[in-house]
């Protein structure tokens, strides 16, 4: 009988946790289309609007650097359910305070709460870890990102087809399912962590640097971290400024941005989903790294010339084997080191995500401000994207070395 009840009480909560990780990135993902034209009603002019976007881009992204870690301590010394439902109810104030800001500086401080409850994904991860045998964790973080890519994908679309009634009508809309998830899972969320298997919470645990301290010692990845790094710098400099560069070019409103982003994510899902292991067998990792940054600072480029709006869906269909590129680099970098060192080099690896979503919008929206005045037909329009074009060939160039080594030879790490 405790058997199956355990079985039971095991998948309403792995299908609860999918329920939050989606119900969390459809909330984030609502309001991508939607808080560029919010920050607007605040400021006079275009380059305003873009260095006061960047910076609550760049605080949102700061909190989740330092919160990612310190929630997942915090819940292995307090229990997973404390703080995952602390983490949820948060998010659902946030969202409720965005929908009746008044001014910048509240903007500002709201996004900080927002982003560090928006690193509830850490505890999430840690949840399905506790829950899971390990021969199945990998199909059930498989689902986890699934849920995350369908978040992003209906999330944009959902608040820009919102934001025509009403602006401030998306952030309303992700409070609320924000809240039924909390009331769901208050009632039926059981704890994942025992008591005796919980450990003291350690600041040094807690800390990103120490998990960014750890790349120098993995000498076999070489430069593959410096590719990665500049990988995702162009990749969130691209989505930081993507809303606010179309909207100063061609005119977009929130829904049209949130069309073109649902595309964006269903090319993205349905590329990793569906034709990954295809793109595999066809090219193999290496080569599908560097056929995918081929076309993905082919894409940066075009993009950037571009001056009519519907010639962007054209190159993000034409862009596909870029979206394979990723995955594979990620495959490549786990397989340089042993089954003990999986953790903390995923860990590193995603401590360089999150300083990307610090800085990244800020050079972004910099640059942005100081070509938003410029007629929406002059090329030096596209000067974000020019940047973009130029960090990602600088990965291929690093990557095509380090791939030129023979393997018992690391390439000797060379600052970008």
């Amino acid at each position: 009988m405790l058997q199956p009840l355990f079985k039971k009480n095991r998948q309403a909560s792995q299908t609860f946790i999918l329920i939050t990780i989606f119900l969390d990135v459809l909330g984030i993902g609502l309001i991508i289309p939607v808080l560029p034209a919010l920050v607007g009603q605040f400021t006079s002019s275009p380059d305003e609007q873009a260095h006061w976007f960047g910076l609550l881009s760049a605080m949102y992204g700061t909190m989740q650097f330092f919160c990612m870690p310190l929630l997942g301590a915090l819940s292995d010394r307090f229990g997973r359910r404390p703080i995952l439902l602390l983490s949820i109810f948060g998010f659902a104030c946030s969202m409720l305070v965005h929908a009746t800001a008044a001014s910048l500086i509240s903007l500002l401080l709201i996004r900080i709460v927002s982003g560090g409850t928006a690193a509830s994904i850490s505890v999430a991860n840690a949840y399905i870890a506790d829950i899971t045998e390990p021969e199945h964790r990998g199909k059930a973080f498989g689902m986890l990102g699934a849920a995350l890519g369908m978040g992003f994908i209906f999330g944009p679309v959902v608040g820009g087809l919102l934001a025509v009634q009403d602006l401030r009508l998306p952030f309303f809309f992700a409070a609320g399912m924000a809240l039924l998830n909390f009331i769901y899972g208050f009632f039926v969320l059981p704890e994942s962590l025992p008591k005796d298997r919980r450990s003291p919470f350690s600041f040094k645990r807690a800390n990103p640097f120490s998990a960014l301290l750890h790349l120098g010692k993995l000498q076999s990845i070489g430069g593959l971290i410096f590719v990665f790094a500049l990988t995702m710098f162009a990749q969130f400099t691209l989505q930081t400024t993507w809303v606010l560069y179309t909207q100063f070019r061609f005119g977009w409103t929130p829904t049209d941005n949130g069309i073109a982003l649902f595309v964006f994510g269903l090319m993205s899902a349905g590329v990793q989903g569906g034709l990954q292991s295809k793109l595999l067998k066809r090219f193999g990792e290496e080569k599908l790294v560097l056929v995918g940054f081929t076309s993905a600072t082919l894409a940066y480029l075009v993009y950037g010339f571009i001056t009519v709006g519907w010639m962007m869906y054209v190159v993000i269909l034409a862009n596909l084997l870029s979206f394979a590129a990723g995955p594979a680099l990620q495959a490549i970098v786990s397989k340089a080191v042993g089954p003990a060192e999986q953790g903390v080099t995923q860990g590193s690896l995603n401590a360089i995500s999150s300083l990307a979503i610090v800085f990244a919008p800020l050079l972004g929206t910099t640059i942005l401000a100081k070509v938003g005045h410029l007629p929406p037909n002059d090329w030096r329009m596209g000067s974000i994207f020019y940047v973009c074009a130029g960090l990602q060939g600088l990965a291929l160039l690093l990557a095509w070395r380090h791939f030129r080594q023979p393997a018992n030879k690391p390439i000797p790490v060379v600052m970008p």
